[in-house]
């Protein structure tokens, strides 16, 4: 079979295993009552299903259709220098996309008191980011300490491992062998915006999954992209915990007071952003002392 088949036929099967089958075994075992059900049961199931339905077949795909599966996903460790500067990326990038998310919000919500069609697309989104809010509102409350560690195994841990072995790691891998790195990045950051149904979030869910493919080509490892996941998962988990939920949990937030410095902070984040991903192009091997890849844009 060709990478890219294996690659579709993959995200096509994950799809399906993980958001119904997950779902099935969710229903089995809590009834249709989710929101009544046992959190941290729920949790475990939740990381039960992740290594089942992504990290498993991530796995079993680049055993069957490469055999060499260190190889293919790149499971080597990078140098702690490429660690850190990609870190530094994720520093400027989860504060740009927050503020891309004001702006988008406040277009669609000026737009839609103008257009019935919008209003309506608008309501069928604000009520498909309601129930993820909800979701993951209840994954992310805590009451101990122990609830506190499972949250972050649930929602960090286990998501930055399961992941980043099946999209970077197999499909990305897989797409690289056929189209150039940059397609293969974008495609697979597409791809891992669409899994998570989040229908505010898509875009900057894709600009986080570009950016994380770009550091697993960059650095030759998956455990960048790993620890670079975890990273931006687990400030969100303490985000939470520190400015509760109304804005973190809702996508749909619109922050109408303060459009203005969301619209600077956006810009000046944006060229910052640009100017590091430039910089590290040129300097990746002056800077990591190692190989550098040079065939992006």
């Amino acid at each position: 079979m060709s990478p890219v088949k294996a690659a579709i036929l993959g995200l096509i099967a994950v799809f399906v295993a993980f958001q119904f089958g997950g779902g099935v075994i969710a229903v089995l075992v809590f009834g249709f009552d989710i929101t009544n059900a046992n959190m941290n049961l729920l949790r475990l199931l939740t990381i039960g299903t992740q290594v089942l339905f992504i990290l498993f077949p991530a796995i079993l795909l680049s055993k069957l259709v490469f055999e060499d599966v260190t190889e293919i996903v790149r499971l080597k460790m990078p140098k702690p220098k490429e660690v850190g500067l990609l870190a530094l990326g994720m520093v400027i990038l989860i504060p740009l996309l927050q503020d891309y998310l004001h702006i988008q919000n406040y277009v669609i919500e000026q737009l839609s008191k103008s257009n019935s069609f919008i209003l309506g697309i608008k309501n069928f989104l604000d009520m498909m980011d309601k129930y993820v809010g909800e979701t993951y509102s209840q994954l992310l409350t805590a009451n101990n300490v122990f609830e506190m560690l499972l949250i972050v195994i649930t929602v960090s841990i286990t998501p930055a491992i399961c992941e980043e072995f099946f999209f970077r790691g197999f499909v990305q891998r897989s797409f690289e062998f056929k189209l150039k790195s940059f397609w293969a990045i974008l495609i697979t950051s597409i791809f891992f915006g669409l899994y998570h149904f989040n229908p505010y979030g898509l875009l900057p869910l894709i600009g986080i999954g570009f950016y994380l493919g770009y550091a697993v080509y960059k650095s030759d490892s998956i455990v960048t992209s790993i620890i670079l996941h975890f990273i931006n998962n687990f400030v969100a988990i303490i985000a939470f915990f520190v400015f509760g939920e109304e804005e973190l949990m809702q996508s749909n937030f619109v922050d109408v007071e303060n459009i203005d410095s969301h619209l600077i902070s956006f810009a000046l984040l944006l060229a910052l952003f640009v100017g590091f991903v430039i910089f590290i192009n040129k300097n990746y091997f002056k800077l990591t002392k190692t190989e550098v890849q040079n065939d992006l844009p």
